[in-house]
């Protein structure tokens, strides 16, 4: 299990007068096992943010902790061995090469992992079947659905056993009633204790979360736990304490 704290998180693109901050001043801090959704308009950092929180895109200034852990004062290597280890990447456009069959796009974050290819094929398999594909391991993307792509990557994300999932618009390509069903398996995958941080920007998708943060010009303008969350609504039923209400 994992906790993520930024302080002071800052990303400056150009120098003196041309200087342009995507994120200025974030702080956020998450918990092992929370459902985040990051939200805001187009150009308001929220990628730039979940680059940095994949330890991919280095801070110009602030701190970025992973259990204690400053990711950006690894070494490049470090860095890399973190990323195998801690995170699991998931993006709009899939990112499958189209040459590969399911399993061995899933199977290409093993690749310098030390295990045999019978146990890599095997494990990407596993992880297909976890996302609803056991069938379809020597398909080639394009004889899949839009969707089942999408879960092919989720596949990929999970195939390491990652404690952490960063998730930049994952249904941004999808239909509503797709984009539901992959919203229901990263709700899952929460509630089997993995964090999920989540860039977007439906309202709808981002109600699945558990917690909503909106950024506005790089900046946290509104934070606070989502009440429509499935896992709040089932909180309420139980008895839970309610927090403040982010609409």
């Amino acid at each position: 299990m994992s906790y993520i704290d930024a302080k002071n998180l800052f990303k400056e693109y150009g120098i003196g007068a041309a200087t342009v901050t995507a994120v200025g001043g974030v702080n956020l801090r998450v918990n092992a096992g929370e459902f985040v959704a990051v939200m805001g308009e187009s150009g308001s950092g929220k990628s730039t943010l979940l680059s940095m929180l994949g330890g991919l895109n280095a801070p110009t200034s602030g701190s970025f902790r992973v259990d204690g852990v400053d990711v950006y004062a690894l070494t490049s290597d470090g860095r890399a061995d973190f990323r195998k280890k801690s995170i699991g990447f998931v993006f709009q456009n899939f990112h499958l090469l189209p040459y590969l069959t399911l399993a061995e796009n899933v199977m290409l974050p093993l690749a310098i992992v030390k295990m045999g290819r019978k146990q890599k094929l095997a494990t990407a398999i596993d992880a297909l079947a976890r996302v609803g594909l056991p069938d379809k391991a020597h398909r080639l993307p394009n004889q899949i659905s839009g969707g089942e792509q999408e879960r092919v990557a989720i596949a990929r994300a999970i195939v390491n056993h990652p404690p952490i999932i960063l998730a930049d618009e994952p249904t941004g390509n999808l239909d509503t009633h797709t984009g539901s069903e992959i919203m229901k398996l990263f709700t899952a995958l929460n509630h089997e204790g993995i964090t999920v941080i989540m860039v977007t920007h439906s309202n709808e998708y981002a109600h699945y979360a558990r917690r909503l943060i909106r950024l506005s010009d790089g900046r946290v303008v509104d934070e606070g736990t989502n009440l429509q969350s499935p896992q709040s609504r089932k909180r309420r039923r139980t008895g839970g304490k309610k927090k403040k209400r982010l609409t």
